[in-house]
């Protein structure tokens, strides 16, 4: 087994911190009041993948399928969700948006969007975008 070096360690951990402080800050710029950050993040990743069934959502968002049925049901009793059967299981029903769950997702992400758009455009110079540009280039292969 290669050596780590120092300078990958304190890129990851850094990179971990920061990652987490940007996301807390986002799940913060929340628009509904009236939604628990659990349901949010349902109604954002619904909005962004499409309708998916109880367990692919509890599996994406690593909670238990009992928890994401808890959190469903708040969902469901504002009318921001509707169910209809899975077309290729029919015991298994799919989950999607309704009309007003798809305009509160979009404006939560619209609202979270404005908010780093803004940040970028205050606390950098062009040329420090580009060099985050560039940075986020790089880490694309981590993820890859």
């Amino acid at each position: 087994m290669h050596k780590v070096s120092d300078s990958s360690v304190r890129a990851a951990r850094e990179l971990r911190v920061m990652f987490s402080r940007l996301r807390r800050r986002l799940k913060e710029l929340g628009t509904d009041e009236d939604l628990t950050p659990s349901q949010t993040a349902v109604l954002l990743r619904l909005f962004k993948d499409g309708s998916a069934s109880t367990s692919q959502l509890a599996g994406a968002e690593r909670v238990r399928p009992q928890s994401m049925a808890a959190t469903l049901v708040g969902l469901d009793r504002q009318a921001l969700i509707h169910r209809t059967p899975d077309p290729d299981d029919g015991r298994r029903q799919l989950i999607a948006l309704t009309a007003e769950g798809r305009r509160r997702a979009q404006n939560d992400r619209q609202v979270r969007e404005e908010w780093l758009v803004s940040a970028m455009q205050d606390q950098f110079s062009e040329a420090e975008r580009g060099v985050i540009l560039d940075a986020l280039h790089l880490l694309e292969r981590v993820t890859d």
